[in-house]
């Protein structure tokens, strides 16, 4: 019983980690990606988005960064791509 509890503990410390650096690196992608004009909050939500994409797409096609910059490499890429998406999708309508 133990374990599933801190097992689960472990989860939600995890998440709650990965959000806060997904909110940071959406930040500092809608830096990057001017222009975007959806706002501080929608860029750091698209920017939680990317990163948990990112951690997703991006190892299931080999592509894989190491050390502890790795992970914050691969969610700013990825939010950097969903915020470019977003944004074309935005201009095209």
């Amino acid at each position: 019983m133990e374990e599933t509890v801190s097992s689960g503990a472990g989860f939600l410390v995890g998440l709650i980690i990965a959000i806060l650096i997904g909110a940071i690196v959406g930040w500092l992608a809608s830096l990057i990606v001017k222009g975007g004009g959806s706002g501080f909050w929608m860029d750091v939500l698209i920017g939680i988005g990317g990163a948990i994409l990112a951690n997703i797409l991006l190892p299931a096609i080999g592509i894989a960064f190491g050390g502890y910059l790795g992970p914050i490499v691969s969610a700013l890429i990825g939010a950097i791509i969903l915020l470019v998406i977003f944004k074309l999708i935005r201009k095209a309508t």
